[in-house]
């Protein structure tokens, strides 16, 4: 780099708060050849996508920006100095457009534009906010956690006028403590001894790590991309996968040679260095750095004795460190060849890796580095490789029967035999330059397929000396050799049917291509698992393999009938989660995941998974506190993070409030005063607003400024007076993990228009089954998808249903003098309108499922329902004749009256009649008039005719039609349904089919139906915990059909509503009842989790006697 000759200072004031510019001060006096004066370094941060690097010194008070994407030079060119001012810099960040933000001592944030020299301010920013966390994300936003509040703001840089805006607000629980948030829009935080991680776009949130030891957020480092997390918690490292959701892999960073091996090998070097700042490893490796930099001539003399720096950074692409307080890059892809030759590529110690028993992850040691070499550790890698091989196939080239490649020592010879068996063969020289022969042979593996077809080789292409890629006519085969214990092993098969003798084969081939076009592999298809024996056994001895592809063998096993691969799985499962239930709760989503295909073809297992796994307790929470009474089976996610986006404007209101008390204190009570006056004129009104404002977190309590705000002081008052006034009632509580994981969420990848119509189903909707309900763990499953959404979309749909009912029976039944013909028109086509929106949704729900639209005769009832009062309407519009549809209009309300009754209320609207009992009224066509329906009399002449003008009609009453009035319509009901009809004797029924079809109909529904229902839920036949279940059944298929047709797609997805995992509380005093009746009825299954039920029962004190424990 060239020497600077005057270096600019820009002195920041931290107490300036009016005035956005930064003034230039120069200042020649100092040591102009080294930056920071010379001093040390203490702090290096880099921006979100490694364009520029900024540098902090303590003792100097100054901060440094570098420039990173020089191109071809190791040493940074420096761009501009900043002089703070004398508190202590706690925590910075810089962005890729040179955005600095700094928290000093005081946990105030300064914001500055090195480009263009000034102050950035938020809109969003009280004045004595107190912040503790700052970064940006990589697509350049701003993230600030405030620590008192809790509060996490997300702040949009692409703003003019040097004012970001805020775009996300979020609230973080109290009983967690806050760690880091990453580039990547993560959040992590520690409670109860495990580490959550939080996604601040998906609102997603997960337990990454949970530990059995004692440990606090401030032994706790973390280090994450977008594939692996890397948890440090003393001296211990945990790897987590983020696509697996486990841990896979964790040891003691005091062993040396297992680390080294494992950075090397694992391609996780940018990820663990961070953590690994005091270990050896960071000084072997920044003398790696040295020596490459030496070897370029990059070096010049005076730094070629320079030592190590204590701060090295290192980002995805490059490392950095600091020589003689400059700052040197090295890309990694650089520096990992010359590393390759310093670290022997061994599998001796990467068999001794294991999870430490310190954290209780697990006791089984990894055997083999197959499966994380290729699919945990580097997902992506090979995949541009696979696509080039693709590449090279051609259409009715010749076949190949032998294909070799080699690699430094190693080189792989891949011949068929025998036409359906492939063998592979791994060769090693002892010197580069000796040339092959078959004594260097050390292993061979012979693959028979199980494949009518014979076998072509399409080519070969070498990973690194351990790995290869197959790819032939039946398939694409990764394999891995481990040359510690001479051995290959299949890390991944995939089938393919390439036949390139085939008129089609162009076609499958854009197919495969498009299949492997994404960053990593495509789960096995079904064939995989069908036409090769051996990658079935694979899948399930290997634990990772299994959680990644387990659904897929599992589904394989029960469509194919195989009892002993089924019962393998599920054991393996559940002996996995066993061994950790802190960490490997994942692998009870197979099971889940499969449940639809488990109900179907072997409903047993899931009598038996329900039984095994009820009341388990996640270890986190493994402790009785006393909660509200009411919380009995109440569930939960836990680590919810409350999303406060909504109330941004209030919260940017409350701040333009603080600011006129500040500044205009007159004009702030003014308005207080006038707001003061609205609340007292509209008080009720006020609180009710404010109760649904803050509830939906319209509004919040971050900043009270106003008069309006003080809803929040009257509620906390009032709260804590009603504690004091009514005490508040505890019972001792346990919490229990719902092991149905994973059962509710749905696939991610969809299609946003097609999802409207033919929607993806996740487990919950496929599986209505009886044994699912027997336990609390169904019931609350049940009760949280109710409480979260159900309840308040079927409000939604039941009042929708009631403005169809109440314009269809309006236009119906008002008289035509309480009614002109505009509104009755008006009625009629609102009728037509909501009657089409209800029949959508059910033409919906025929189009995903006729077959058992069909056979659910509610159904048909609704499809009437909603057909009859739309095809009335119409007619009527069209006719405008009332009289020729009377028939259409009774049997239309009567069914959209009993599809009401179908939503457990009662309601119905009757208008007052057209007609007197004391005068007459002759009106022939109305044949519920009284007047049509009482005895006339009639003068007969002496030849007999008789005069068809009544000369005596009798005078009606109340009683002569009882369905003029609703009340007396219900008692007619009432009589009708003890038997006496008499309430419509005066009716011809010859000359009204439509009412004997009414009356029939009335006695089949009221009589046969309903006295039964009664008979029968008096009767003992009929047990409780029979209703109870058929009620959650009846919940969850309404459920069902509320997300498939209610719910939008995104909707679906949302992880506040679907999460993977659910907790509940539950009384212990009811626990111990239910745990007593449950070993009373032999449904207290011991044979899986021993130790945690027994644990279990020792804490509620129930005596019980474990066989299986004991005979083990």
């Amino acid at each position: 780099m060239s020497q600077i000759d005057d270096e600019i200072y820009v002195e920041i004031d931290d107490k300036i708060d009016n005035n956005n510019d930064i003034h230039y001060k120069i200042d020649i006096d100092n040591d102009i050849n080294k930056p920071h004066n010379g001093k040390l370094v203490t702090k290096i941060e880099v921006s979100p996508n490694e364009k520029y690097l900024v540098t902090y010194s303590k003792d100097d008070h100054s901060i440094v920006g570098w420039n990173i994407e020089s191109k071809d030079k190791s040493q940074l060119k420096l761009d501009k100095t900043f002089k703070l001012s004398d508190m202590i810099l706690l925590q910075m960040c810089v962005s890729d457009n040179k955005k600095f933000a700094y928290i000093n001592e005081n946990k105030y944030l300064e914001i500055y534009d090195m480009k263009k020299n000034q102050k950035i301010k938020l809109d969003c920013d009280p004045r004595f906010s107190h912040y503790y966390y700052c970064t940006f994300n990589l697509n350049g936003e701003f993230i600030l956690y405030g620590r008192f509040d809790r509060i996490i703001f997300i702040y949009s840089t692409r703003t003019k006028n040097n004012k970001w805006n805020c775009k996300r607000m979020y609230k973080k629980q109290n009983n967690f403590k806050f760690i880091s948030i990453s580039k990547y829009n993560k959040l992590y935080s520690f409670s109860n001894n495990s580490i959550y991680e939080y996604n601040l776009i998906t609102e997603k949130s997960k337990k990454i790590f949970g530990s059995n030891e004692k440990i606090t957020n401030k032994n706790i480092r973390i280090s994450s991309n977008e594939k692996f997390i890397c948890i440090r918690i003393i001296n211990k490292l945990i790897i987590y996968s983020i696509e697996l959701e486990i841990p896979i892999a964790s040891w003691d960073i005091n062993n040396d040679t297992q680390l080294h091996n494992f950075v090397y090998r694992a391609g996780l070097i940018p990820l663990l260095l961070p953590l690994l700042n005091d270990s050896t490893i960071m000084e072997h490796y920044w003398n790696e750095c040295l020596d490459w930099l030496r070897g370029k001539g990059q070096l010049s003399n005076e730094y070629q004795t320079e030592s190590l720096s204590d701060i090295i950074r290192t980002t995805t692409k490059y490392v950095f460190g600091i020589l003689d307080g400059h700052i040197w890059k090295i890309k990694f892809e650089e520096i990992l060849s010359k590393m390759n030759l310093t670290f022997e590529n061994t599998d001796e110690n990467i068999e001794n890796w294991y999870f430490d028993n310190d954290f209780k992850i697990s006791n089984e040691i990894h055997k083999t580095y197959d499966h994380l070499n290729i699919h945990l550790i580097k997902p992506s890698m090979g995949m541009d490789t696979i696509y080039a091989l693709f590449q090279k196939v051609k259409p009715h080239s010749k076949n190949k029967k032998e294909l070799e490649s080699s690699q430094n020592l190693i080189k792989w010879e891949i011949s068929t035999i025998d036409t359906y068996k492939i063998r592979l063969q791994v060769f090693k020289k002892i010197n580069v330059n000796n040339q092959w022969n078959e004594e260097d042979l050390i292993c061979t593996r012979v693959e028979n397929v199980n494949e009518s077809y014979s076998i072509n080789l399409l080519g070969i292409k070498l990973l690194d000396d351990s790995d290869i890629i197959i790819l032939t006519s039946i398939g694409l085969f990764i394999y891995h050799f481990n040359e510690n214990n001479k051995s290959i092993s299949l890390n991944y098969y995939y089938y393919m049917n390439i036949d390139r003798y085939s008129s089609n084969v162009a076609k499958k081939l854009k197919n495969y291509k498009q299949v492997f076009s994404k960053s990593t592999l495509p789960l096995p298809n079904y064939d995989s698992f069908k036409c090769y024996d051996g990658w079935s056994l694979y899948v399930k001895d290997n634990k990772e393999s299994l959680l990644k592809y387990g659904v897929e063998l599992l589904t394989f096993g029960i469509k194919e009938h195989n009892l002993e691969l089924i019962e393998d799985i599920y054991k393996t499962c559940i002996k996995y989660f066993n061994e950790d239930l802190r960490n490997n709760r994942m692998y009870l989503s197979i099971i889940t995941s499969t449940m639809p295909l488990l109900s179907e073809y072997y409903p047993e297992y899931i009598s038996r998974y329900s039984l095994e796994t009820t009341m388990i307790i996640d270890p986190s929470f493994y402790s009785i506190k006393y909660e509200n009474i009411n919380l009995h089976l109440y569930s939960f996610q836990y680590h919810q993070m409350v999303n406060l986006t909504r109330s941004i404007w209030w919260l940017k209101y409350n701040t333009l409030m603080e600011k006129l008390r500040d500044n205009y204190n007159i004009i702030y009570w003014m308005i207080n005063i006038i707001q003061i006056l609205i609340i007292l004129s509209i008080l009720p009104i006020y609180f009710i607003t404010f109760y649904i404002f803050s509830k939906f977190h319209f509004i919040n309590n971050i900043e009270e400024y106003d008069m309006f705000s003080i809803y929040f002081k009257i509620t906390k008052i009032f709260n804590i007076i009603f504690l004091k006034i009514f005490k508040y009632t505890t019972t001792p509580t346990i919490t229990f993990m719902n092991p149905y994981i994973k059962f509710i969420n749905y696939p991610q990848d969809y299609n946003w228009f097609l999802e409207l119509i033919i929607p993806q189903s996740s487990p919950f909707v496929k599986t209505i089954n009886r044994d699912i309900y027997k336990t609390w763990n169904g019931e609350t499953l049940i009760d949280f998808k109710w409480n979260t959404y159900g309840k308040y979309y079927y409000i939604i749909i039941w009042i929708g249903f009631i403005f169809l009912l109440g314009c269809f029976t309006a236009a119906a039944t008002i008289p035509q003098q309480f009614i002109n013909d505009d509104i009755q028109q008006q009625l009629l086509i609102i009728s037509i309108i909501l009657g089409f929106i209800h029949l959508n949704f059910e033409v919906r729900q025929f189009i995903y499922n006729p077959i058992k639209w069909i056979h659910n005769f509610w159904n048909i009832f609704d499809l009437i329902a909603f057909i009859l009062p739309i095809y009335t309407s119409i007619y009527w519009l069209q006719t405008n004749d009332k009289n020729n549809i009377i028939q259409l209009l009774s049997f239309s309300c009567l069914f959209l009256d009993i599809k009401f009754l179908l939503f457990f209320r009662v309601f119905e609207s009757f208008a007052n009649p057209n007609f007197s009992f004391k005068e007459y009224t002759n009106n022939s066509d109305d044949l519920n008039n009284p007047w049509n329906i009482v005895p006339t009399y009639h003068q007969v002449f002496e030849n007999g005719t008789i005069d068809l003008n009544s000369s005596i009609i009798q005078q009606p009453d109340e009683n002569t039609n009882m369905f003029v009035d609703f009340g007396t319509s219900l008692f007619a009901m009432y009589l009708f349904l003890t038997g006496d009809s008499n309430a419509l004797s005066n009716w011809t029924y010859k000359d009204k089919p439509s009412l004997v079809i009414l009356i029939v109909l009335f006695s089949l529904c009221i009589v046969v139906y309903l006295m039964n229902l009664f008979i029968g839920l008096l009767s003992n036949a009929i047990e409780k915990d029979n209703n109870r279940i058929s009620f959650l059944i009846q919940k969850a298929e309404i459920l069902a059909e509320i997300e498939l047709f209610y719910l939008l797609p995104h909707q679906r997805r949302w992880k506040e509503w679907f999460p993977e995992v659910i907790y509940y509380y539950a009384n212990v005093d009811k626990t111990r009842e239910k745990i007593k009746e449950m070993i009373n009825e032999g449904e207290w299954n011991t044979n899986e989790f021993s130790e945690l039920k027994q644990k279990l029962l020792k804490e509620l004190n129930i005596q019980y006697d474990f066989p299986n424990l004991v005979n083990k």
